[in-house]
């Protein structure tokens, strides 16, 4: 397998920038998570990656060769569609071994090929069958064989998901990255679904207008977001924004939030005028007594906890809390917000502000 590096790599049709300047490295066998809302710039980025389309400016590294003027048939990558584009006039079995029998491979290596295939997918009993018979998961897996039969340095995926109902979905999500783990494959994968991309990447890039946000593993991109947009788009529900204007030191380790002394991460890198404190769900616990205080808007039961919304004089905040608390709408709470796991932005620029937490992160 490969590894792929991504420098300064950009892509314009006409006066339309898709892909400004991305840069990251994905390591030979690394499920790699592209992802962002429609428009963003990452099925280009895929297809630059893959051949399909030529950079505007920049350089792609496969395995160390410089291939961003190399054309798809030249740089050994598999690709996978999210509409699984099979042939419909043949079988399953011709369907997966086309890509062999195109490169001319005998007949005996073909048949061993294929039959390892079709063992790792589960798919033996249905390689007779028409393609066009068959449910969205086999068909999904047969389009995964005729990526996987021929052996690529990386895999691409778009989307190859999103053409299932949910419970297919969640299936197909784990079987695929069990697949990957048995094969060790490096893996480019496209998705606008967040709980998709922290299920299943080591590593996740998260685009918006054309801009890398952020690069990181998901733990990183979830407890320590670089962006109000990471933050926003992370999450479910997302992160908490309570803004408010004044002054955060260097060293700082509270904030005034409107007059309430909250406390934060020590801050490595100060800043004023209007701020933004934000906060996880889960990171807000609900008391009797307390200076922030909010009215119950509504709640939501999950079964092992519950998420409460409030109206407060910062705006709507989601509490994530324990499923047996009763709480009515129109109760008052007071918020309680663990500062250790608090994140600064500067609401001007969007962009998560240095503390304790972060550093070395962003």
């Amino acid at each position: 397998m490969a590894t792929i590096e991504i420098r300064d790599l950009r892509k314009q049709f006409g006066d339309f920038t898709a892909v400004r300047e991305s840069s990251f490295t994905i390591e030979d066998g690394e499920f790699f998570m592209l992802l962002g809302p429609s428009g963003c710039g990452k099925t280009t980025t895929l297809r630059m990656i893959a051949g399909l389309e030529l950079p505007t400016s920049g350089e792609i590294y496969l395995d160390g060769e410089e291939v961003s003027q190399k054309l798809a048939r030249e740089r050994d990558i598999a690709f996978v569609f999210q509409m699984f584009a099979l042939y419909p006039h043949m079988n399953v079995r011709k369907n997966i071994t086309y890509p062999l029998v195109s490169q001319g491979w005998p007949r005996n290596r073909i048949k061993a090929k294929l039959d390892e295939v079709a063992g790792i997918l589960g798919i033996r009993d249905i390689l007779d069958r028409p393609v066009g018979g068959l449910s969205g998961g086999d068909r999904q897996r047969v389009a995964l064989g005729r990526a996987i039969v021929r052996e690529p340095k990386a895999f691409m995926m778009d989307e190859p998901l999103g053409a299932l109902d949910a419970e297919f979905r969640e299936r197909m999500a784990e079987e695929l990255r069990a697949l990957h783990d048995r094969m060790g494959a490096t893996t480019v994968y496209v998705t606008h679904d967040q709980l998709e991309a922290m299920q299943m990447g080591d590593k996740i890039v998260v685009m918006n207008n054309a801009v890398v946000e952020q690069f990181g593993t998901p733990r990183e991109i979830y407890d320590t977001p670089a962006t109000m947009f990471v933050a926003d788009f992370i999450g479910d529900p997302s992160m908490n924004f309570l803004p408010f204007e004044g002054v955060l030191a260097e060293g700082a380790s509270s904030v005034s939030l409107g007059g309430i002394e909250t406390a934060i991460p020590m801050a490595r890198e100060g800043a004023r005028g209007r701020l933004v404190l934000g906060a996880r769900p889960e990171h807000i616990a609900l008391t009797d007594d307390g200076p922030l205080r909010g009215r119950v808007a509504a709640t939501e039961y999950l079964g092992t906890s519950q998420v409460v919304t409030l109206d407060t004089g910062f705006g709507e905040v989601k509490a994530r809390i324990a499923a047996d608390r009763r709480m009515a709408p129109g109760e008052t709470a007071a918020l309680t917000i663990d500062g250790t796991r608090v994140t600064m932005f500067d609401e001007g620029t969007g962009r998560a502000l240095r503390s304790e937490l972060n550093e070395g992160v962003i």
